[in-house]
């Protein structure tokens, strides 16, 4: 995917300007910042959904167009109503299916990929279950799975692991660890805690007050980087392997609260 020279704005206020990112295949890159700072917007914008103030986003070469079967995407968690009726298993089998009309003439070839991905979230034994009785996590999982069902060549997740427990955290991020290695597929990956995620991630793309840097995570997780990017003194803690973020009180910005 490439994004070249992209801008975008609400109202007067500027989410980022000439934001140029490549992403190759099988790369793993975390999105970060502050809300309000355009995480999700710019997944918006590579689904077709936001249209861009200036620049331009292409895949494979071509203009992005909305519904693109190139794309996976895992939504941010919420709940599903406990009166929902359709089945896990149903879940899955329409990220196949949901972009065709009249009779589908590939209905073996079809359940047999539901089932190598069931093998793979470890769903068999809640595939026939309706969503809305499904956990946080086990319908988190059911998710991811819908979004890697078609083998995209670019996964697009919004903070999928928000609401999960560590356990669970780590469930999620195997996944789309193992489908990005397995079809080298490249993640976009939104979250407020890079930590459960930081084995696996290549470059950061960090967002803030209308600017970004991009770079391996020890380029950009730095005290002078961030400070920069907010205009006020940030110190960026490592300790055992995990990295914090602390900021000034007296600023607007908090960043530290994106990080617990």
């Amino acid at each position: 995917m490439s994004v070249k020279n992209a801008s975008l704005s609400f109202g007067e206020k500027a989410l980022w300007q000439n934001l140029d990112l490549e992403i190759a295949p099988g790369e793993f890159i975390a999105v970060l910042g502050t809300n309000g700072s355009g995480k999700t917007t710019l997944l918006k914008a590579i689904l077709g959904q936001q249209k861009l103030d200036s620049g331009k986003i292409s895949i494979a070469g071509k203009p992005i167009k909305h519904g693109s079967r190139n794309i996976g995407y895992i939504p941010q968690h919420r709940s599903v109503d406990s009166s929902t009726p359709l089945l896990a298993r149903d879940l899955l089998t329409l990220g196949l299916t949901g972009h065709r009309y009249g009779i589908s003439f590939s209905a073996r070839k079809d359940r047999a990929r539901v089932e190598h991905i069931l093998g793979c979230i470890n769903g068999f034994d809640l595939a026939r279950k309706p969503i809305g009785e499904l956990s946080g996590g086990e319908l988190q999982r059911f998710r991811v799975g819908q979004a890697v069902i078609d083998e995209p060549d670019l996964i697009l997740a919004d903070e999928p692991l928000s609401a999960l427990d560590p356990a669970q955290q780590k469930i999620i991020a195997d996944l789309l660890d193992q489908e990005r290695k397995e079809h080298s597929a490249a993640v976009l990956f939104v979250t407020h805690d890079v930590n459960p995620i930081l084995s696996m991630v290549d470059r950061v793309l960090y967002l803030a007050n209308g600017q970004y840097r991009i770079g391996t995570p020890d380029e950009v997780m730095r005290s002078e980087v961030l400070s920069e990017l907010y205009e006020t003194e940030i110190d960026v803690v490592r300790n055992q392997g995990r990295i914090v973020v602390v900021g000034s009180h007296s600023h607007e910005h908090h960043p530290e609260e994106d990080w617990k």
